[in-house]
């Protein structure tokens, strides 16, 4: 079974490094402000994450019809 296809995992994507630098002016923070996934995470391990990547994920919402949320991954423990 794939994961990415069960209805309640929402689209998950590595994003490139000059899409990431833009995403960080835009809301003017730093990397070490985002939320985090593990490299061990089921869903980073499918989509090839490494620490230091930026992952992007768009989930489905009622009231805005979607969301995005960019996490940063990092080393997990195996």
């Amino acid at each position: 079974m794939n994961i990415l296809e069960h209805e309640f995992v929402p689209k998950h994507e590595i994003i490139p490094n000059e899409e990431a630098q833009k995403v960080l002016e835009e809301y003017r923070i730093t990397q070490d402000l985002l939320p985090r996934i593990y490299d061990t995470d089921p869903v980073a391990k499918i989509i090839g994450a490494k620490p230091g990547n930026f992952v992007k994920i768009t989930r489905k919402s009622l009231t805005a019809g979607e969301s995005i949320i960019y996490r940063l991954c990092v080393k997990g423990e195996e």
